[in-house]
């Protein structure tokens, strides 16, 4: 079955470009587009039945950071990666607060953009490298650092930690599987399990907490 994707921009041709990218590629399948986030929100009503959304962030109306966060929280199933012009930190961390599984550059080629689709449908945060270094650098110095004296009382099951410090190192949900000798099912089970724990919509909000908790 293939991918069924969502794209959405305010830009008619940055979309078109962006499907004609999709369209090289039979496990990629493009449902429908929107303009903007209220558009989306609303498509998404009468059909949410998608795998992942491709989403802009400086629309009018609603922005993709807040529709990320609206869907998100109607639809936490729906992967989504954003998909941008921008590379500065505080959309980065803006867009991970709110729950984006990834964050790539609108210039990408069509096989990186494949592969990225992919490796977040298995579990993975798809970042280019210049991303994925900010993102580092924010997860070391988050921009709301948390005071060490106001550290929550989270309790994780020794698996849970187990689980935890894979994704940490930035395995998919099938390393983890293997290398810990569990089912991928059971692998995600325990990820829900501690996204529940600790509060979080993402594997970089996990980490993140984790460490300012000193679980991992």
């Amino acid at each position: 079955m293939p991918v069924k994707i969502v794209v959405v921009d305010d830009n008619s041709f940055l979309i078109k470009t962006v499907k004609e990218k999709l369209s090289f590629f039979e496990d990629l399948f493009c449902k429908y587009t929107a303009i903007q986030g209220e558009d989306l929100l609303e498509k998404l009503e009468k059909d949410h039945l998608v795998d992942l959304i491709l989403m802009d962030i400086e629309m009018p109306q609603l922005n993709g950071i807040e529709a990320t966060a609206h869907v998100k929280k109607k639809y936490p199933q729906i992967k989504i990666i954003m998909l941008t012009v921008f590379d500065n930190d505080e959309h980065i961390f803006k867009a991970i607060k709110a729950g984006a599984d990834g964050y790539l550059l609108k210039d990408i080629n069509a096989q990186d953009l494949h592969d990225g689709i992919l490796d977040t449908m298995n579990g993975g945060a798809a970042m280019n490298p210049s991303i994925a270094l900010k993102t580092l650098k924010l997860l070391r110095e988050p921009m709301e650092l948390e005071d060490g004296n106001c550290q929550e009382e989270i309790t994780l099951t020794k698996r849970e930690i187990d689980v935890l410090e894979q994704l940490s190192k930035g395995l998919s949900y099938i390393q983890i599987s293997d290398n810990l000798l569990i089912s991928s099912g059971t692998v995600r089970k325990h990820i829900e399990n501690i996204y529940k724990k600790l509060q979080v919509h993402n594997k970089l909000e996990a980490v993140q907490k984790a460490k300012n908790n000193k679980l991992i």
